[in-house]
C-alpha cells in the first residue's frame, strides 16, 4: 500500500512535466513552409521559391579581382598568372590535372588520354600545336571555368587556384615538349650525358 501510494504521485508529476515540455514546442519542422520549387498561391508569378534581388552577392562572393577568377582584365584574355607560381604551385597543378585533365587529354597533353583510346569521338587538341601553345595562359583558365567545344566547364569540380595551378602545369608540359639544350641551364649540360640511356646520345 505504502508502495502504491508512492507510485502514483511519481507517475502523474512525472505525466504532467512531460506534458509540459513537448506540449510548447514548435520547432521548424513544424512551421508552415514550400517544399522547394513547390507552387505558391501567395505570389503573383505562382512560384514558391523567389528570385534574388538585383545586383546582390553572396558573403565572400564579391570576386572583384577580374583576373584571378576570369583569367582577364577588361575582358582580353591575359598571359600573366594573379600569383607566383612554384615549385608547390606546380606539383598541385600535375595532381589536379592527372584527376581531371589526363583522362581527355593524355599525361603530357597530346590529346591521347584513357577516354579517347577507348572511343569517345571528339578527340581533343594536343596542347603542343602551335594555337595553343601561342595561347595566353588565361584562355586555359578561361576553358576549364567555362568550358569550351564538347568539353565542360570544371568550375565546380576544380577550385579558382586550382585552375590556375594547372594552366601553370600545362605551360610546364608545352615548354618540356619542346625543350632544346639551349633550354637547359649550362653548369647543367654534363649531367644529360651521364644521365641518358645506354647507346643513346642526349638531344643537341
Amino acid at each position: 500500500m505504502r508502495t502504491r501510494t508512492l507510485r502514483g504521485p511519481s507517475l502523474a508529476l512525472a505525466t504532467v512535466a512531460l506534458v509540459a515540455v513537448t506540449a510548447c514546442r514548435r520547432d521548424m519542422q513544424d512551421q508552415p513552409r514550400y517544399k522547394p520549387l513547390a507552387a505558391s498561391g501567395f505570389f503573383k508569378d505562382g512560384a514558391s521559391a523567389r528570385p534574388l534581388v538585383p545586383d546582390t552577392v553572396a558573403r565572400g562572393e564579391a570576386r572583384l579581382d577580374s583576373l584571378l577568377y576570369t583569367g582577364k582584365v577588361d575582358g582580353v584574355l591575359v598571359d600573366e598568372f594573379p600569383f607566383p607560381i612554384t615549385k608547390a604551385v606546380l606539383d598541385r597543378g600535375q595532381q589536379r590535372f592527372d584527376i581531371y585533365c589526363s583522362p581527355c587529354h593524355g599525361p603530357v597533353g597530346d590529346g591521347d588520354g584513357m577516354v579517347v583510346r577507348r572511343g569517345f569521338k571528339i578527340l581533343p587538341p594536343s596542347y603542343h600545336i602551335d594555337r595553343l601553345r601561342d595561347a595566353p595562359v588565361g584562355h586555359f583558365f578561361d576553358v576549364m571555368t567555362n568550358g569550351f567545344g564538347a568539353m565542360q566547364d570544371y568550375r565546380a569540380q576544380v577550385s579558382v587556384r586550382d585552375r590556375w595551378a594547372i594552366a601553370a602545369y600545362i605551360r610546364a608540359l608545352q615548354l618540356s615538349q619542346h625543350a632544346t639544350l639551349a633550354d637547359v641551364p649550362a653548369a647543367e649540360r654534363p649531367t644529360l650525358d651521364r644521365e641518358a640511356p645506354s647507346g643513346q646520345e642526349s638531344q643537341r
